[in-house]
């Protein structure tokens, strides 16, 4: 994996002419609009990137992109790959490991997922300070201590110093936000009502389909991270609900704004915390 890693890299430095960003985001289903405010964009489909999946999720534009947000060099995923297209969860992951080696210091990521603490509402938008990881691990296998240590440490997996900045940020934009522990299945069914009601027993407070490889992998290469999900539909609840990935994108383009402006205004000011 090291080599194809390099091999990546080496790629994308020379499309790029040799863009090393700081911070790296990965965005989920219908939150790719953030991207609209990249400056100086240099775009690359995936599917012409060296190594690289290919995202078959709608609402996953499937491109990378370099460029300035706030000031900062940025490469962001505009969509992201899952488990349930059929990728291991360490292909899954790939990009996450090259952002590293391009230079990243920090890794924002953000999801669309389900709500299922009742005090929850369709477009909430929650920080997330823990996850419960229900999907095969991306480690699993040989390592490579060039890349990463054998056994990291996952106390910490969501960033403090960061949390609180966001928290900060959040208030003085006047923008309510919720905090939460986010659940990583596999999908792509959605939950049934019991298996909400289980994700809720175990302390989850909303559940997605995603995310959680990234951030073990994030932290098995020494990246700090920052992750947000926004709470499109809700299960769990006294009346089943039913969803659609129509649903899902549509409160996701409702609280995609806000999102935007906390991230924004964050970029701004990331050298007030340590990270």
């Amino acid at each position: 994996m090291y080599e194809k890693i390099l091999e990546t890299v080496d790629f994308l430095k020379s499309k790029t002419n040799g863009f090393e960003p700081e911070v790296g985001i990965v965005l989920g289903s219908g939150l790719g609009g953030l991207t609209d405010v990249i400056e100086n964009q240099i775009a690359i489909p995936y599917s012409e990137i060296v190594n690289f999946p290919v995202s078959t999720v709608k609402g996953h534009k499937g491109k990378l992109i370099f460029g300035t947000l706030n000031g900062r060099k940025v490469v962001a995923m505009q969509g992201r790959f899952h488990y349930y297209e059929g990728y291991s969860t360490a292909e899954v992951t790939f990009p996450i490991r090259v952002f590293k080696f391009l230079g990243i210091r920090l890794l924002v990521l953000s999801n669309a997922s389900g709500g299922i603490n009742p005090n929850f509402n369709v477009s909430d938008i929650m920080f997330i300070t823990d996850h419960i990881n229900l999907l095969p691990n991306p480690l699993i296998g040989n390592n490579d201590e060039r890349i990463g240590t054998r056994f990291p440490d996952m106390s910490e997996a969501y960033n403090k110093n960061l949390l609180a900045l966001a928290d900060k940020v959040a208030d003085e934009l006047n923008i309510y936000v919720q905090h939460g522990v986010y659940v990583g299945d596999t999908g792509p069914s959605y939950e049934t009502p019991a298996e909400y009601k289980y994700y809720r027993a175990i302390g989850g407070d909303c559940v997605g389909m995603s995310t959680v490889p990234e951030v073990i992998v994030a932290r098995h290469c020494g990246l700090p991270v920052f992750a947000v999900s926004v709470i499109t539909d809700l299960g769990g609840m006294d009346v089943a609900e039913k969803v659609t990935h129509e649903l899902v994108l549509n409160a996701a383009n409702i609280a995609e704004p806000k999102m935007t402006a906390i991230l924004r205004e964050m970029f701004n000011r990331l050298d007030e915390v340590e990270f």
